[in-house]
Parts: C-alpha cells; structure tokens; sequence
C-alpha cells in the first residue's frame, strides 16, 4: 500500500481519508483485523501518535472498532459502509462539478458531457 502524504493538510486528516477510501473501496474488507498502530506508522512512516490520532477519529466516525486484546477491526455495519460511500462519492461529485464550473461550463454543460462520455465507454 503506498502512502502519499500533501502538505497543508494535517497528517492524521490525510491519514483518515486514505482509510476511508480503503474501506469503501473493499481493499479493507467489513470486519478485518487491520495492522498494529506501530506496524501502520512504520508502513506509512510516520510517528506511532499521528497513526494512533487518525485511527482514534476512524473509531469516533464508527469505521473501525477495537476489541480490547485483539485489536482493531473494521466495522461490519453495511449501513455504515455505504453511508461512507455515498459521502465519498458526494465528495467527488461536488469537487468535479466545481473545477468544471470554473472552467466556464454550465451544470446541464456538464451533464451532456458526462451522458456523452459515459455511452462512447459502453462502445
């Protein structure tokens, strides 16, 4: 798993985005048991406390839980996944509706275009 990190984005922020797409896209599977915080930070060479941060906010968002002697582990709440998705998604959506936006084109612009892509891909 490679781990890009930006700057002027806190690290434990970027941290939990990249899990988040990690689970939604199923490369973390419902109920997996993910690395040890240390192992997690030695992989994405960071220091163990921002690791510990993300994971932290990843619990509070109800992605991961811990089970006190065996780790953590990804949730097994379907509803939680695909509300996680749909967020993501929305994200995604809202960001490309915007950059095009500010390269003149209107929604229904935007629109056709997508319409228009999406049948020349099913040829």
């Amino acid at each position: 798993m490679a781990w890009e990190f930006k700057d002027g984005i806190p690290m434990y922020r970027q941290i939990v985005r990249i899990f988040e797409r990690r689970i939604a896209s199923g490369e973390y599977k419902l109920e997996e048991k993910i690395p040890s915080v240390r192992d997690l930070a030695l992989e994405a060479g960071v220091n163990p406390n921002t690791m510990q941060r993300a994971l932290s906010e990843l619990e509070a968002e109800g992605l991961v839980h811990t089970e006190r002697t065996n780790g953590r582990f990804v949730t097994g709440d379907r509803e939680q996944l695909e509300a996680l998705r749909k967020r993501l998604s929305e994200e995604c959506i809202r960001r490309f509706f915007r950059e095009l936006m500010e390269i003149g084109m209107s929604r229904l612009e935007i629109i056709e275009a997508v319409r228009s892509w999406n049948e020349s891909e099913e040829e």
